[in-house]
């Protein structure tokens, strides 16, 4: 049923349901429940075989199958209504930013390390690339002129593994280019190649897109034939390899990027850094500038003109540093093409007082962009504080850092049956007006026993899937109990995100005994779950998943506590979806922001968090819970924790009136939603942007 080229799969389908093909090469699918019924339907065992991937779907299928679905009337009709909405989407004039009477930028170029956009592209790490993927997504959604830029990892991040004694094993996972919705990004679908500079030779890059809705992905590779092995592997992993291998793939991003936007004959009006990863793209700007014949003094205003750059961690190891010899190895012509000594060229990456022979890309970025932004209230604040000696000249003593808070994609993180209850309560346009904060009202007109049977289904299909994916002491030839599997009775408290250090995933054992009793008692039992992963090189992270498994396999709290293994998109979604509580516990202030709460509270998962990143403006006393000092201590923020759990959150969840319904927790589920939905939504997210940073 395929004919294969490189980067592509020619899809043979059936005429009545030809044009399946074309849909499983947008990602508009991934966040339209009924597109991704279209494609399950097909056979619901082969899309979960195949991660939830169309293209390999389609391209391994029975023939057979694909001919009884062409002659099957009610497939026909479900698919007939999927392209209607598909093709009113792709074709609509009257969308937010067309409406807008203001001047409008004429392109946006969006720039990222890694994107989150569905689990069949893996091609993230973390909450910087799922926000990453939100935006695209949004600028989809509300019709910006808008492109993205980023790379293509042929071997993803990794694949996890935790063994018996609870250590992580991080395993490649080889991404091959007809098994997934990435197409050639020249005309007609022809290979696009370009050729960059590196130290002693030359290194051809192709240029790869990614269609998201109504606006394109542009991901560069490296591994090309006619490249040496070495360079071929420049963009194989993300986030891995060693400080030569990073500062190759920045110099990819960055100036790979404007060269490839150059070759599509793009011409950006905005240039959006997204983080400092991507900052050699505003030096590559300048160069430009300077050989059409602009001094350097007009062309670094020239090019901060348009430039915007965003912060997303205050954490050290979130703000990358190379040496200046290293700089120096892969950018040896840059100070001539800016006008510069080498000195000069060095000296704008500086960070102030730090050593000199160290060059610095968040520096170099707020220097480059004319607004910069942190991603909540609370890290701007921090921020300004944090790169203020970068800016002596400014008199008000902080860094010139405003902050737009990040939000989530609604359409891709709610679940299906709370978006048919929405339909009925808010009305059938809601997912239009996500940010209008009157819409929310209606919220309070769904009956409790609705909601709470939504919400206990979706509690059961999370839990199905946990149970795949729980570590336990079989993995060390011991066989599976009933202790290995989630009580489904219990109230279940999630934690998932990135395994760095500063988000204390062990904190609520601080106090082992205290949180025993918590967790054992046989009358109003308490379950935690535990999902994410470690970067290979952060010990510390590694040491608080193995801690967590051996408590989950060894310890007296079997049973009560699990370790969800290969953690992904679509855990997150079924985990944000079904769980009863969202626990979040940083070192205040170290949370930029996060948004793993915000999909949970859209869902009707109340937070309990340290008032940190976003939640330090979300929480309004009602929806959810907070406890924690104004900077974190173990001591003092667990046993708050505790406190919490013990004389609010778990009296909530267990206090049911005669019809067995919470109605205090459901009231702090309705608040949840009600207040969170529209606030840290990700269409007010970019709108912001467009309103206050991108005019």
């Amino acid at each position: 049923m395929t004919n294969s080229m490189e980067g592509e799969v020619v899809l043979s389908l059936p005429k009545p349901i030809a044009r399946l093909s074309e849909l499983a090469y947008n990602l508009w699918w991934s966040w339209h429940p009924d597109a991704t019924l279209l494609f399950e339907l097909i056979d619901s065992e082969l899309w979960e075989h195949v991660h939830h991937n169309p293209v390999m779907l389609l391209s391994t299928v029975s023939p057979n199958r694909l001919r009884d679905l062409a002659g099957d009337a009610p497939y026909l009709r479900l698919y007939e209504r999927v392209f209607s909405a598909f093709d009113a989407y792709m074709k609509a004039e009257q969308t937010w930013y067309m409406q807008l009477k203001a001047h409008r930028p004429e392109l946006i170029a969006y720039f990222c390390a890694e994107y989150g956009l569905h689990e069949s592209l893996p091609i993230y790490a973390g909450g910087l690339g799922v926000l990453a993927g939100d935006h695209c997504k949004t600028a989809s959604d509300i019709g910006l002129p808008f492109v993205a830029v980023g790379l293509w990892y042929t071997q993803g991040y990794f694949q996890q593994h935790i063994d018996g004694d609870g250590r992580q094993h991080a395993e490649p996972e080889t991404l091959e280019l007809q098994q997934v919705p990435v197409r050639h990004a020249g005309k007609d679908g022809q290979e696009l190649l370009l050729t960059l500079d590196f130290p002693g030779r030359s290194v051809q890059i192709r240029v790869l897109q990614v269609q998201v809705g109504r606006i394109r992905l542009f991901l560069l590779d490296t591994n090309v034939t006619g490249n040496n092995p070495a360079d071929r592997a420049i963009c194989a992993h993300l986030y891995g390899g060693d400080r030569e291998i990073r500062i190759a793939q920045e110099k990819v991003l960055g100036e790979g990027g404007v060269h490839a936007l150059r070759a599509l004959g793009l011409a950006p009006t905005v240039w959006h850094m997204n983080e400092g990863h991507a900052a050699f793209m505003g030096i590559e700007r300048m160069r430009e500038l300077v050989a059409e014949g602009m001094p350097f003094t007009q062309a670094w205003p020239t090019q901060s003109s348009n430039t915007i750059f965003t912060t997303h961690t205050p954490v050290p190891a979130g703000n990358e540093v190379f040496t200046n010899e290293l700089v120096m190895q892969y950018f040896p012509d840059m100070p001539k093409g800016l006008g510069l000594d080498e000195a000069g060229f060095l000296a704008m990456a500086h960070e102030v007082g730090d050593p000199p022979d160290m060059f610095a890309m968040t520096p170099l970025s707020l220097r480059l962009a004319h607004r910069a932004n942190g991603v909540s209230r609370l890290h701007g604040a921090v921020a300004r504080t944090m790169w203020a000696k970068q800016f002596p000249e400014n008199t008000g003593g902080d860094a010139p850092i405003t902050s737009i808070t990040n939000g989530v994609h609604t359409g891709t993180w709610t679940a299906p049956t709370l978006r048919l209850l929405f339909d009925r309560y808010l009305g059938p346009d809601w997912l239009e007006r996500v940010d209008d904060p009157d819409l929310w009202e209606g919220i309070a007109e769904i009956p409790d026993e609705e909601l709470w049977s939504i919400h206990q289904a979706l509690k059961m299909k999370m839990l199905a899937q946990a149970n795949r994916r729980v570590v336990t002491p079989a993995s060390a030839g011991a066989r599976p109990t009933s202790q290995s599997h989630l009580n489904p009775t219990a109230l279940t408290i999630g934690f998932a995100r990135r395994f760095a250090t500063y988000k204390r995933a062990t904190l609520f054992f601080h106090d082992f005994e205290r949180a025993a009793r918590l967790l054992k008692d046989t009358h109003r039992p308490v379950q935690l779950v535990f999902a994410g992963k470690a970067h290979p090189a952060d010990g510390g992270g590694q040491a608080f998943i193995q801690k967590i498994a051996q408590l989950a396999a060894e310890s007296d709290l079997r049973g009560h506590v699990f370790f969800l293994e290969g953690y992904d998109i679509e855990l997150a979604r079924a985990l944000v979806q079904g769980v009863d509580l969202w626990l979040n516990n940083p070192e205040r202030p170290q949370e930029a922001s996060g948004t793993s709460g915000q999909k949970a509270a859209l869902n009707g998962v109340p937070n309990c968090s340290i008032r940190d990143g976003w939640w330090d403006e979300g929480y309004n006393g009602r929806n959810g819970w907070a406890f924690g000092g104004a900077i974190g201590n173990d001591d003092v923020d667990s046993a708050e924790l505790y406190r919490v759990l013990e004389d609010r959150v778990i009296p909530a969840y267990y206090d049911r009136d005669a019809l067995g319904l919470p109605r205090a927790w459901l009231q702090v589920m309705k608040e949840s939603i009600r207040t969170i939905a529209p606030q840290f939504s990700a269409q007010r997210m970019v709108k912001e942007y467009v309103e206050r940073l991108y005019f």
